[in-house]
Parts: C-alpha cells; sequence; structure tokens
C-alpha cells in the first residue's frame, strides 16, 4: 500500500514577501493625502527661509541661492541657523511624516491585521524604511525646486559647481534611507505614545541631541559624520567620496536600526 505523502508548505521568499507588503506600503502612501502635504511643505520651506531677512540691516540670510541646499563646506558643528537652514531641514519634518504613517497603522489596526497574518517582523522594519526613504527622497526633490524657484525670484546669486551641488543633492537624498530606518526604529519603540513618537523624531532630526554630545565631549568630525548622520558632509564642496561616504553611513545605519527594530517587535506586544 503507498504511503500518502502530506504537502510541504513553503514560506514565500524574502523577495515575495518584500514585493507584497512594499505594494501595499506604496498604495498606502500615494493614497494618503499627508505625503502630498509634506511635498508642498518641503517646497515651501526654503522659499520661507530665502526671503527671510538676516539678523543685521535687513539683509537676505543667503546670498547664494544654493547654500539653501548645502552648506559651502563640510558642517560638523552649527555655528549659526544659516549653516543649518538648508536641505537638512528636510529630515526634521521627514521625521514628523514618517511618524504619522506608521502611527497610522496601529491607530487603525493594520498592524494587528498584519502580524495575525504570519507577516515577518523584519519585512515590516525593512517595508517601512524603504517607503518612507522613497517618501523623504520625493521631499528633498521639491525642496529642490522650491529652493531654485525663490532664488530666480529674490535674484540670489546661482553661481555654482554644479558637480558638486549634484553630489550633494544626491547625498543628501541616499541619506534618506538612512534617516528612515532611524524614524521607524524610534516609531517601533514608541508605538503606543503617538505624541512622544513625533517629538523624538523632531528632537533627533534638529541634531540637538548631537550638538549637545558634541558640547560635552568636544567637537569632532567623526561624531556627527556617523551619528548625525553625513548629510551633514554633503555640502558645495563635495566630491565622489563625499557620495560614498553618504551612502556607507546610510547603509550602516539602515542595518543597525533595522536589526533593532526588529529585536523590539519580536520581543514585545505589537499591539
Amino acid at each position: 500500500m503507498q504511503a500518502q505523502l502530506t504537502p510541504k508548505f513553503e514560506s514565500p521568499s524574502l523577495y515575495k514577501r518584500l514585493k507584497g507588503m512594499l505594494g501595499v506600503d506604496f498604495y498606502r502612501l500615494f493614497h494618503t493625502p499627508m505625503f502630498y502635504i509634506f511635498l508642498a511643505v518641503a517646497a515651501i520651506i526654503p522659499a520661507m527661509v530665502l526671503s527671510m531677512g538676516g539678523m543685521e540691516g535687513g539683509a537676505p540670510l543667503y546670498e547664494n541661492t544654493w547654500n539653501i541646499i548645502a552648506a559651502d563646506t563640510p558642517l560638523y558643528i552649527v555655528n549659526s541657523i544659516a549653516d543649518y537652514s538648508n536641505m537638512n531641514m528636510v529630515f526634521i519634518f521627514g521625521g514628523i511624516m514618517v511618524s504619522v504613517f506608521i502611527g497610522h497603522d496601529y491607530r487603525s489596526g493594520y498592524v494587528k491585521q498584519l502580524f495575525t497574518t504570519h507577516a515577518k517582523k523584519k519585512d515590516y522594519m525593512i517595508s517601512k524604511s524603504v517607503v518612507c526613504a522613497f517618501a523623504m527622497a520625493c521631499m528633498c526633490v521639491t525642496y529642490l525646486i522650491g529652493g531654485a524657484f525663490a532664488g530666480v525670484l529674490t535674484g540670489a546669486s546661482m553661481k555654482v559647481n554644479i558637480g558638486s551641488l549634484l553630489i550633494a543633492i544626491f547625498g543628501k537624498m541616499v541619506m534618506s534611507l538612512g534617516w528612515a530606518s532611524l524614524y521607524t526604529f524610534l516609531n517601533v519603540i514608541f508605538r503606543r505614545y503617538f505624541g512622544i513618537s513625533i517629538a523624538s523624531s523632531f528632537l533627533i532630526g534638529t541634531g540637538i541631541p548631537i550638538i549637545g554630545a558634541a558640547a560635552l565631549i568636544g567637537n569632532r568630525s567623526a561624531l556627527n559624520l556617523f551619528l548625525y548622520g553625513s548629510s551633514v558632509n554633503a555640502c558645495l564642496s563635495s566630491n565622489i567620496v563625499t557620495l560614498g561616504t553618504c551612502l556607507a553611513v546610510s547603509v550602516v545605519w539602515a542595518i543597525i536600526y533595522n536589526v533593532l527594530g526588529t529585536a523590539v517587535l519580536a520581543n514585545s506586544d505589537v499591539y
């Protein structure tokens, strides 16, 4: 008598699992008004900053349009508001956007439904990091458009090394993956406290904790280069090494925070 064979269930591959989850997350992103609101905010910010008067004599904050995108040299310590008021601001408002996006997962019950179907925790972390990184990269693009348009209207100088400018822009866009992974991790920790998750994302995005650390242990380029993110290294004197540094730091951030976030989800009640 021939024995009956029990069909063996094969778990979907990581590629198939992520493809499905990314499809859902991108669909939700594109059908959420919040995404388009933040794109508009990112475009308006540089126009507002570029038209602001300086502290003395009402002079413009910048004489060169592209300083609204990046500082002239690598920024390892903030000496004035003008040093920081560039595309790095996207990572402040991007953090708030990530908090709203992930917070909705928990308030709507989407997470409970997701993990009830045995979705893996690491898939959730990776998918959210990738989708939120895409959203922040899009914010960088609208920020660039808004800044360039404002520069033309205000008559600010457009003189720049185009190669360094492009590298600075791509460097900051590449860092979106690292920032998105960090914010996803923070929001997993504070998943039950929406207000705290937004406040923590905003605080980290401003760089205040790193500035405080620099004040205590001494300002060092390595401190900001890794802890704050090499987005501070992407400037108007950037070269190809700068882009490589941004990519390396962003990938390391993504790995670290995805591993930590997965561990948090795996060892706690996610609902």
